[in-house]
């Protein structure tokens, strides 16, 4: 009988598959970006009169974030089908074409190979329905008004600078040419006429292509640009591998002009106000949101509870408010009705009073809350029992149950430290309503001792649930804060338990200063220093160009200032219909270093450098798009092979 061989072939291919463990070498890994072989029409074109372009490579492309990375110019009114099929790109124009008009359709680095994902680079499609094709490009940097981020993804047009040129045109008319940011905030609007134009930038919220509504993120500038352009060279690296330059070649480019304008961009005052949420995360509280800043607080109505035992917790600007129940009866109804009327923007952009009934269930309703708590007595009474019958804890005996009374949670630190310029702040979970102050006490610790200290106890303007304590504090000195029981009662009737804190003032020579000396013409200016994370430490305003800083921690302070046009103390933005520019911001452009007993004198010319230039990287949140490249992977294969071989 003949026995087929099947069965031993597949097992000695088996074996040896298996004799040989990790990949075996499949040949060179694909380094080549795509290229593209012929495209219909022909890549700069005239006289075209065809809506489809259709681009064909050498091998399998795809596209990559799309939305993002393509941009057609003139813009599209009607959404272009842009899509990658195979080896070829095929892109759908639904406007009507315009006559004797350039158009643009700018990849970025969208298209990548499909095997490896090598980037084909900067690629740009163009063609024109007339006789001539425009090559003109105009570039730059759109940054924000109030923080000098770049920003991202934001379109910036352009229009002609002619007879046609008024401050309406942004408000009525589409964009000539269009291009869009990267992440560092740069953009290159192609195909441009030789001519001369204005620039604007515009977070299109509808698709207009024009500034339309007060939620778009706008930027303008008046100034004339000129287009040119020149022979140039620029630098490129040829790599040997990932790490290892080979040579740089200065090669010739055309330069085009101007390549270096500066967009500040801003979000106007009076955005659309409308009611955003509400919600009621606890049976004695509840908050209502805004979707913008509010001149006044909304009139609050209850409709089964009184609501003159509600007490108003506003935001700075009134977009967010939290309401306190103050009335148990209230704050043990599972459901509160109230009406709420407010300022709500109409489609025509004018404010109209709106009420509007609303109802809201405890997300932790009292009776779940009582339940919880009664569950937390029996248990601790339950342990308190087995200990005593154990008896190994005397005192068990008079301990009292933690969980029988509710009090009031003071986010005060036992220990704490200040600065000679600093005040004591006592801040709890409720609103204030009741401070005994025979129960307060406020000692120096002199050699041991404590000696009463006069002291002033005042409510925090802006923020009922906190007190300040004021006194003549000395560096280098030890204090006491000691609150007895029931010494604070909340808006609620919650009363706070006995409060100690040990608080010692640090000596002078923990400190240091810095002293800003601004050189510009600007008479009246906000000073900030920042932490790491941007944020304003301190502040002050200048006199006679100067501002001092006293009482800082050692450390890295970074610097911001603006100029208060209006002196109200506060950074303003911008509106485009009184072609008011928001007020403007400089960044100090490195970080200064301060040391314990030192004083830093610094001189600032906020205007002698590009404000694109300004802030410092490591406090720039708005990052740069990470630059596709070849893999290289051929490179380090061999590198791995290598090392493998030496061991």
């Amino acid at each position: 009988m003949k026995r087929s061989l099947l069965p031993a072939i597949a097992l000695a291919l088996s074996l040896a598959s298996c004799a040989n463990i990790g990949s075996p070498d499949g040949g060179r890994y694909d380094e080549e970006p795509p290229v593209v072989t012929h495209s219909s029409p022909d890549n700069k074109s005239v006289g075209v009169k065809s809506k489809k372009i259709n681009i064909h490579f050498n091998e399998f492309i795809k596209l990559e974030n799309a939305s993002e990375q393509v941009v057609i110019s003139p813009p599209q009114t009607e959404q272009p089908n842009v899509r990658a099929t195979d080896k070829s790109v095929k892109v759908d124009l639904y406007d009507t074409l315009r006559d004797s008009t350039t158009y643009t359709i700018d990849f970025g680095d969208a298209i990548v190979d499909n095997n490896e994902g090598n980037p084909m680079g900067k690629y740009t499609f163009s063609f024109s329905t007339g006789e001539t094709i425009d090559t003109m490009e105009v570039s730059g940097t759109v940054l924000n008004a109030e923080n000098l981020e770049p920003v991202k993804g934001i379109l910036v047009g352009l229009y002609p600078a002619d007879s046609l040129w008024s401050d309406t045109l942004f408000t009525t008319t589409p964009f000539l040419r269009v291009g869009r940011t990267n992440g560092s905030g740069q953009f290159t609007i192609k195909g441009v006429k030789d001519g001369s134009y204005h620039a604007c930038a515009l977070q299109d919220m509808d698709g207009n292509y024009f500034f339309s509504q007060k939620s778009e993120t706008l930027a303008w500038d008046t100034l004339t640009l000129h287009t040119s352009q020149k022979p140039d060279l620029r630098p490129d690296t040829v790599w040997l591998d990932t790490v290892t330059i080979d040579k740089i070649l200065m090669v010739p480019f055309i330069h085009y002009y101007p390549d270096d304008v500066t967009l500040i961009s801003f979000l106007e005052a009076g955005q659309d106000k409308h009611l955003l949420k509400s919600e009621r995360p606890t049976a004695e509280h509840f908050t209502i949101y805004f979707t913008a800043p509010q001149d006044t607080l909304p009139a609050l109505r209850g409709l089964n509870f009184d609501d003159r035992c509600v007490i108003p917790e506003p935001s700075e600007h009134n977009d967010t408010i939290t309401y306190w129940l103050t009335d148990t009866l209230a704050a043990y109804l599972d459901t509160i009705s109230f009406s709420l009327t407010y300022p709500d923007t109409d489609t025509l952009g004018i404010d109209q009073q709106q009420t509007d009934t609303l109802s809201l269930v405890a997300k932790m309703p009292h009776s779940k809350v009582q339940k919880q708590r009664q569950k937390q007595i029996d248990d601790w009474n339950k342990q308190h029992e087995k200990r005593i019958k154990k008896g190994k804890d005397p005192d068990a005996i008079n301990e009292v149950n933690p969980f029988e009374t509710v009090f009031l949670e003071s986010k005060l630190s036992p220990g704490t430290s200040l600065a000679p310029n600093q005040n004591l702040t006592i801040a709890f979970n409720e609103p204030i309503a009741e401070v005994d102050t025979s129960k307060i006490h406020f000692y120096q610790v002199v050699d041991s001792q404590y000696v009463d200290e006069p002291y002033l106890l005042l409510p925090v303007e802006d923020n009922i649930k906190a007190y300040r304590l004021y006194a003549e504090w000395q560096s280098a000195t030890a204090y006491q804060f000691v609150a007895d029981s029931l010494a604070f009662t909340s808006a609620l009737g919650t009363q706070s338990k006995g409060i100690k804190a040990d608080l010692r003032v640090k000596s002078d020579d923990e400190f240091g200063a810095i002293f800003i000396k601004l050189i510009g013409q600007d008479e009246h200016c906000i000073v900030q220093l920042l932490d790491k994370s941007d944020k304003p430490v301190a502040e002050g305003e200048t006199v006679n160009q100067r501002v001092d800083f006293f009482y800082l921690k050692p450390g890295d302070y970074y610097m911001r200032m603006f100029v208060d046009r209006n002196q109200n103390g506060v950074w303003d933005t911008g509106e485009y219909a009184s072609q008011t520019q928001p007020e403007e911001v400089f960044y100090f452009p490195k970080p200064i270093t301060l040391r314990a007993r030192f004083e830093v004198e610094q001189e600032w010319n906020y205007r002698g450098i590009p404000r694109t230039k300004q802030k410092p990287e490591a406090i720039t949140k708005q990052k740069a798009d990470k630059e596709k490249s070849i893999k290289n992977r051929n490179a380090e294969r061999e590198q791995e092979k290598q090392k493998n071989k030496r061991k």
